[in-house]
């Protein structure tokens, strides 16, 4: 059966997914629906097989300073906020991985980049990469963005990543 990628839904079952790492699955088990429902600060996006999720991304509007991008590209730009797509999150079920659903997922999210572009403004998609996933958005084009002030205790610290919304292949019209 094909993938099908659409939005969290509130009677969606998410208690039997796993993706092998503990934060994101608390994340979608507990706080998914109530950050795009109750408080909505978020949307995620769930990818489904067969009637299971088997993966999800939570996008949110956000902002970048120019300060923080590559130099040849800030003095294209004005000097105030700029309006992103943040990639909050990404996950796919241990059960799925290596299946190309993180990669659908990704699809998902840059079309609704260009989608927010076309409508509000955004320069591109930013993601806090976790360390074992950089060479997953290196490979996509994310540049990394350096690293921020800060610790996570014992947790590996984040990195900024960041891809131009040109360097993303405009979606087919449909």
């Amino acid at each position: 059966m094909a993938l099908e990628i659409r939005r969290l839904l509130q009677e969606d079952d998410r208690s039997g997914f796993r993706s092998g790492n503990v934060d994101l699955d608390r994340f979608f088990h507990r706080y998914a629906g109530q950050n795009q429902f109750r408080h909505h600060i978020g949307t995620t996006y769930v990818a489904v097989e067969d009637g299971t999720i088997v993966g999800f991304v939570t996008v949110a509007p956000s902002e970048i300073a120019v300060a923080d991008l590559p130099g040849s590209r800030r003095k294209k730009l004005p000097q105030y906020p700029l309006p992103v797509l943040r990639l909050a999150r990404l996950a796919v079920d241990e059960r799925a991985q290596g299946r190309g659903v993180g990669s659908g997922l990704l699809r998902a999210v840059f079309v609704l980049a260009h989608r927010l572009a076309d409508e509000l403004g955004c320069l591109g998609v930013v993601v806090d990469a976790k360390p074992e996933a950089v060479p997953f958005y290196e490979k996509l084009g994310f540049i990394d963005l350096g690293a921020r002030a800060g610790h996570l205790g014992d947790r590996p610290e984040p990195r900024p990543m960041f891809l131009e919304l040109g360097a993303i292949p405009k979606p087919a019209a449909s």
